[in-house]
């Protein structure tokens, strides 16, 4: 089968991908039949972390050849262009957890790498407001957290409530503010096409249009103790044509976000295998409508709810400083359910209402929706009962299988950090 890639010197051409590199440039390993392995790494997925994985390869090992499949004709346009493009910085998910130690270092890592490569972005600050005794206690936990000698790097601190009416006379705040000053935003799009752009300089391939159907490890001759010691057999199918070839590599690394599990699940035993469920969040656009203009300078959220599976329909900025609302939380059966919901309008209103009062309803339409990969039906954003922490592991009774599982919120920030722990696990 043909697959459109790009060379590293940019150049697009229709190559196979067992042709792309030649066998003098292939890793050989000792089998059955003697045999070729096409790449040394083979990453699933070409959303952020995807891309940041890939090019960490190729940055640390640029002898090694790595290839990046991409399910649609373009990289990131899942979960990784569809979200609020936030840079958090790591209040919510607990001392202990994965989440709270990738994204604290992705968060360096990011704005490290956004000012060196001119990736647009900002360190606007964010608030998160409460308005009663209960949800103050919940800023309080955050705060004791983050003010406590844990080496977490995670600054905060209170708002006074003249400092709220100077700075903010739009937002109500009853009860107490907590600010996050590290917080900010970047352009998404810009992100992924420096690291696609690197990647490539490098030397990594991308296929595009080429979703993976099958993954097997080879077989091997002679004792054997981990599956895949021998390679990996990635079966790729042309999402334009159809047809369908194999690509083999000793490493593969499954980022595929939304089809991770499905990917997962393609290697796993039955009793390992596992279920994603997808909580779409629709995001709603401001347009003054007349009446007065809302102005606000930061990221403006609600305080966490005990359980929830979101942060609450908050208020964030493009690079423009143009104002938008979202997500909400709305649990659908397919990742293809991307319509904006415009029924959940009356809804985003009255929790947006909570703290921005004169919010005009008119002002407030549909925008666009993203959909979150969450490993339980009800997993939690902030540490407690159900929650959810990523995966980014090797797989136990494998041999060079990396497996990256629930990569969602705060993901785009962790992105960076992920890769580096990727390739800490594989290479030390």
């Amino acid at each position: 089968m043909a697959n459109v890639v790009t060379s590293p010197a940019g150049r697009r051409a229709t190559l196979s991908l067992l042709s792309v590199f030649p066998p003098s440039q292939s890793r050989s390993f000792s089998s059955t039949v003697p045999r070729c392995l096409d790449f040394d790494h083979i990453v699933i997925g070409g959303g952020v972390v995807g891309l940041a994985t890939a090019r960490r390869l190729t940055e640390k090992r640029p002898s090694a050849s790595t290839l990046l499949l991409e399910r649609h004709p373009q990289p990131g346009t899942e979960t990784s262009s569809r979200n609020s493009e936030v840079i958090h910085a790591g209040l919510y998910y607990g001392r202990d957890s994965l989440k709270t130690q990738l994204c604290i270092r992705g968060r360096h890592l990011l704005y490290d790498f956004c000012s060196a490569r001119a990736v647009p972005y900002k360190k606007v600050g964010k608030w998160i407001v409460a308005q009663n005794d209960a949800q103050h206690e919940a800023l309080e936990r955050i705060y004791d957290l983050c003010a406590a000698d844990h080496g977490l790097d995670v600054p905060v601190r209170w708002v006074g409530r003249d400092e709220v009416w100077a700075k903010e006379p739009f937002v109500r705040a009853d009860a107490a503010v907590l600010e996050s000053p590290e917080t900010g935003i970047v352009d998404a799009h810009a992100l992924m096409l420096a690291l696609r752009g690197l990647f490539e300089e490098e030397g990594g391939t991308v296929a595009l249009s080429s979703a993976v159907v099958g993954v097997e490890p080879l077989p091997r001759s002679g004792p054997q103790t981990q599956k895949g010691s021998a390679g990996w057999a990635v079966r790729v199918r042309d999402a334009q044509t159809g047809e369908e070839s194999t690509v083999t590599a000793a490493i593969f690394v499954n980022a595929a976000g939304l089809g991770a599990v499905d990917v997962h699940n393609m290697i796993a035993s039955p009793e390992q295998r596992r279920m994603l469920y997808y909580a779409k969040g629709n995001y709603f656009s401001y347009t003054p409508a007349g009446g007065p203009s809302i102005r606000v300078g930061r990221l403006v959220y609600p305080a966490p709810e005990p359980g929830a599976s979101g942060l609450g329909t908050h208020l964030t900025l493009d690079m423009a400083g143009r104002i938008r609302f979202g997500p909400d939380v709305e649990w659908v059966d397919s990742p293809d359910d991307l319509a904006p919901r415009a029924d959940r309008l009356d809804q985003a209103l009255a929790a947006i209402r909570q703290y921005l009062p004169s919010l005009d309803a008119r002002s407030l339409a549909p925008d666009y929706a993203g959909i979150r990969p969450k490993l339980g039906r009800q997993g939690a954003v902030v540490e407690g009962k159900g929650f959810q922490d990523f995966i980014v592991q090797k797989e136990e009774g494998y041999e060079g299988w990396i497996n990256l599982l629930g990569i969602e919120s705060p993901g785009l920030t962790s992105s960076l950090a992920i890769a580096e722990r990727v390739e800490r696990l594989l290479y030390g």
